[in-house]
């Protein structure tokens, strides 16, 4: 017996003496109290099964206690948002664009450069009204000058801890999802204010770019012949340092300025000689600029993958740099101190995180910028730290080299700034033009009064949280009823009145309700039982309904539950009765009809009929507070429940009638089937004497016909057509056969459906008609050609001998006389053989066939592409990878979505490990057609499946300027194409 059926038979056994009629007040309460007996008889443990006096572990823990102030809101202090006294203004970092907002604090502490671009008009007069700001409109910069200009005028006067750079970054149209190359932005965007700045009429403003950042060096050319000197001269914003092989910053500065040797085949051409001589070749210094930009060159392209990778050794610095040894004019002022260390973090190419360690040139100390967050480093000391540490395997680390004083070293630094030594002082603090600190003031007024609004948000919640917290110590302490007057509320209600993160709603006891609009029995386990006193403070402060005293439980329901709890335990009895009942003999003539399966299952059926009576019961008992049955599966087994048959219905044709079946009813008594019809009154009753279903009889009757027809209708067509039954001697077009000139062609799904139905004529059909109609195009011609059905469509067709044909158009009905005749050439080519087809080939549409074919090869998911390497025009195949698995039909999305930072295409990678061929160095080709779009699918290319793909590969070239050169036409990047840095 199922524990809540002993629970009910104990609780429920006054039900067995009590007529329904006799019910009182005192039985209705004692009924309801059944559910109330653990708590009042023991103490409560927590988190009590379904117990409406269990008031413990509904989340009145959060309140009970001291509390935190700062729990009582999710609002940070606005004053963190406030930028500390004597610090910078960082920057936000609007998804992947760390690498701008180093830059952008490195140009900002370039005080020239500042200091210029204040001077530079500005063009929002239209904003400007009278002597102030229109207080209503936004200020929007329409220039690159004027969103640097505000960019620095918040980062020098903002009370912000960090502001937002999307302005700016819009304005160049920055991909913000996308890492791109620190450098590249660089040199792109000093070009792009270049530009910008040279309309510009004030020379300080117009030149300083030049002023700042540009130097000078020159190409020499030397022949050995003559002596001949030939310069070009050249501009640079920075130097471009290849580190690999070395480990301090003046070796890499040496090697960028060594001499070079032009010999063999690299000879140059001499106007004086005339001719190609030998020569030496090397960069000289002529001029450096006041801040000397040192690009070191960590990202490189690597040959083998066909991407660029990052070189992560160490290189040695110094903090003062003399460059007098390297320029070609001695005596000038050369000695440079570092002012930035540009950083990235990371061991990829195609990831990481960009941050700067910047010296302020007025105080002279140090910090770094991390985006939002700014770090002012100990003692004016340029300290790297943690920037060194990389998630590398420890394997491949490489032991820190030690650096003397003044001198550091770094794995991760990618670009050195060094500012022209001079021993003046810093001068006054540059000020900000009047109509950009308007401006800045304004914003600050605005995060002033965000500040303000934050605060008292954050009262307001601390003030909310400390009303309910005393309410909860109130309250909670005088819920429980005990021997005082209660009510029944909601467990759901309760539990979000004690959620601190949810507004208490009116209380909603209406699910709770039976259907006579009172208290359900059943529904007392999702409910908690509390004083009079403190329903009364609930309903008063929050409302709804409706109430619940002592009056709300229902008689009715009880009612209904002694009746049905009185049906049950007479169910036991009665179900010993029918078992013994069933085992005596029946005679034909007294009995009735009852389904072998409703008898079976008749106790089970009978027990669920009188629950669905006791009503829509709750199945919440037994689960802790706060949990219920999910209603959505309660609902599909609702839905489960109905759909079974009930009662006697297995017996039941499809007309409503008695089945004519007799295996799956059996024969029961009057007794018995009297018994069965006080449970189930309204099933179907069908007498011994009773005639089965008149139709289902017909119906068996013709199903026999029809089989027996079938089967000789079968018979029939197998003798008058072995050959075409058992496929043999058949005709065959690429042989064709002497004894006839005329052959029929049927189509082969004809034939294979004929010969499912001669195989199994009682499951399948018989086949009526010859449709040869999918053979022919709209227009009546047929869709094939004689050398097409010898080939590939002879899987289409199937040939006919002229006997058979004769034999088919009386077995069926045949739409469209396909045939195809032999007949000797004419008299221009008497001994050549002609095939004459009717109807006759429909040209156009057959050429619409073939296109359609070949749109289709070229539409897959998945096929085997072979690819032969050839190797002096010969064609050798790779054992280790004869075949590449490849899709045409991937989109470009899909492709990008599956690929990691810096991963290969993966059939090109397929290729270079089969064959060792890096992507760069591949010529591909089909049928003498190169394959080079990188962006198109196989199918597009003409690759079909079981296509064969030519691979031949480049030669290795040896110097560096060539591998560029490779780089730059096989491995284009996107980069910033598109962005309003090439717009210049």
């Amino acid at each position: 017996m199922a524990p809540r059926l002993q629970l009910e038979k104990a609780a429920w056994r006054w039900a067995e003496t009590v007529r329904p009629e006799e019910v009182s007040q005192e039985h209705i309460e004692t009924a309801y109290r059944i559910w109330l007996e653990p708590c009042i008889r023991g103490v409560c443990r927590r988190n009590c099964k379904g117990n409406p006096n269990c008031l413990v572990g509904i989340g009145e823990h959060i309140w009970l206690g001291e509390i935190d102030e700062n729990s009582f809101h999710n609002i940070d202090d606005p004053n963190c948002e406030r930028r500390k006294k004597n610090s910078f203004v960082g920057l936000t970092n609007l998804g992947a664009t760390c690498y701008v907002n180093t830059f952008l604090q490195v140009w900002f502490l370039n005080l020239e450069l500042r200091q210029a671009l204040y001077l530079c008009p500005s063009t929002c007069s239209d904003y400007m009204m009278g002597d102030g700001i229109q207080e209503e409109k936004d200020y929007e910069p329409q220039t690159i000058c004027e969103h640097l200009q505000y960019l620095f005028a918040l980062l020098q006067n903002s009370n912000r801890r960090y502001i937002d750079p999307s302005g700016f970054v819009k304005a160049l149209g920055l991909d913000t999802g996308q890492q791109q190359d620190a450098q590249e932005f660089s040199k792109l965007f000093m070009s792009l204010l270049e530009d910008t700045l040279s309309k510009q009429k004030n020379p300080d403003v117009r030149n300083i770019v030049q002023q700042q950042f540009c130097g000078e060096y020159a190409y020499v050319t030397v022949c050995n012949q003559c002596g001949r000197e030939s310069k070009l001269l050249s501009k640079f914003y920075e130097l471009e340092l290849n580190i690999q092989g070395h480990k301090q910053l003046t070796d890499c500065i040496s090697e960028f300025l060594k001499e070079e040797k032009l010999e063999g085949d690299n000879r140059y051409f001499c106007e004086n000689c005339q001719s190609k001589q030998n020569a030496t070749r090397k960069i000289r210094l002529l001029s450096l600029p006041c801040t000397l930009n040192l690009q070191l060159m960590r990202f490189v392209f690597d040959r083998q993958t066909g991407h660029k990778k990052k070189l992560n050794t160490y290189i040695g610095f110094s903090e003062i740099l003399d460059m007098e040894p390297y320029v070609e004019h001695k005596g000038g002022s050369y000695v440079y101190e570092l002012s930035a260390v540009l950083i990235h973090r990371g061991v990829s190419a195609y990831s990481g995180h960009y941050i700067a360690h910047v010296k302020d040139p007025q105080s002279g100390e140090w910090y770094k910028f991390n985006d939002e967050d700014i770090e002012k480093m100990e003692g004016k000391k340029l300290q790297l730290g943690i920037e060194e540490d990389l998630a590398e395997p420890a394997k491949s680390q490489t032991r820190k080299p030690k650096c003397g004083r003044g001198a550091h070293c770094s794995r991760n630094a990618y670009m050195l700034v060094y500012r022209l030594q001079t021993r003046e002082r810093p001068g006054t603090p540059i000020q900000v033009p009047a109509f950009l600190q308007e401006l800045v003031d304004r914003d600050n007024s605005k995060f002033e009064e965000w500040c303000v609004e934050m605060a008292e948000m954050r009262k307001q919640s601390v003030d909310k949280g400390k009303a309910k917290h005393e309410e909860v110590k109130e309250l909670y302490q005088r819920l429980p009823a005990g021997a005082e007057p209660y009510e029944f509320v909601s467990l759901e209600w309760l539990q979000k009145w004690l959620d601190e993160s949810t507004p208490t709603k009116p209380i909603d006891n209406h699910a709770c309700l039976c259907s006579h609009d009172k208290l359900h029995p059943d529904k007392i386990s999702i409910m908690k039982r509390i004083s009079e006193y403190a329903a009364d403070i609930f309903y008063s402060r929050y409302g709804g309904g409706p109430r619940l005293t002592v009056k709300a439980l229902c008689k009715e329901c009880v009612v209904e539950r002694c009746r049905v709890l009185r049906l049950k335990n007479q169910l036991n009895e009665d179900y010993k009765t029918v078992n013994n009942l069933l085992k005596a003999t029946v005679k034909s003539s007294d009995g009735f009809w009852v389904g072998k399966s409703s008898l079976r299952s008749w106790r089970q059926l009978a027990l669920e009929q009188l629950d669905e009576q006791d009503g829509d019961a709750d199945q919440s008992n037994g689960k802790m507070n706060g949990n219920t049955l999910n209603k959505d599966e309660s609902k599909e087994e609702r839905k489960e429940d109905e759909e079974e048959l009930n009662f006697n219905e297995d017996i039941l044709c499809p007309h409503g009638e008695l089945c004519i079946s007799e295996n799956e009813r059996r024969l029961v008594s009057k007794e018995a089937w009297s018994k069965l019809q006080q449970y189930f009154p309204k099933a179907p009753e069908f007498p011994s004497y009773k005639e089965c279903c008149s139709q289902c009889k017909i119906l068996e009757r013709e199903g026999e016909e029809n089989e027996a027809l079938h089967k000789m209708i079968a018979n029939e067509q197998k003798t008058s057509l072995p050959n075409l039954f058992q496929d043999k001697n058949r005709p065959c077009l690429s042989n064709w056969p002497e004894e006839t000139d005329v052959l029929y062609i049927v189509s082969q799904f004809f034939v294979e459906e004929w010969r499912k139905f001669v195989r199994k004529p009682t499951r399948c059909s018989p086949v009526s008609s010859v449709g040869n109609s999918a053979l022919l195009c709209p227009h009546g011609g047929l869709m094939f050609t004689f050398a097409s059905m010898t080939k590939e469509d002879s899987k289409l067709i199937a040939l006919i001998w002229p006997s058979e044909w004769q034999m088919i158009q009386k077995l069926f009905v045949v739409d469209h006389v396909i045939k195809i005749t032999r007949t000797e050439g004419g008299d221009a080519h008497p001994s050549e053989t002609q095939y004459i087809s009717e109807p006759k080939l429909c040209p156009e549409c057959r050429e619409g066939l073939l296109c359609q074919q070949q749109r289709d090869l070229r539409e897959y998911t998945q096929a085997t592409i072979y690819v032969h390497k050839v190797v002096d025009n010969k064609k050798v195949m790779k054992d280790s990878a004869p075949e590449l698995n490849v899709s045409s039909s991937e989109t470009e999305e899909d492709k990008e979505e599956a690929k990691l930072d810096g991963e290969k295409d993966p059939d090109f990678n397929q290729i270079m490990h089969a064959f060792s061929v890096a992507p760069f160095d591949q010529n591909l080709s089909i049928d003498g057609k190169v394959l080079s779009d990188d962006c198109a699918t196989l199918g597009t290319l003409g690759v079909i499946p079981e296509s064969v793909i030519l691979l031949k590969a480049d030669e290795p070239i040896a110097d560096y300027a060539a591998m560029d050169d490779v780089m730059q036409v096989c491995m284009p990047e996107e980069g910033f194409k598109g962005t309003g840095l090439l717009g210049h």
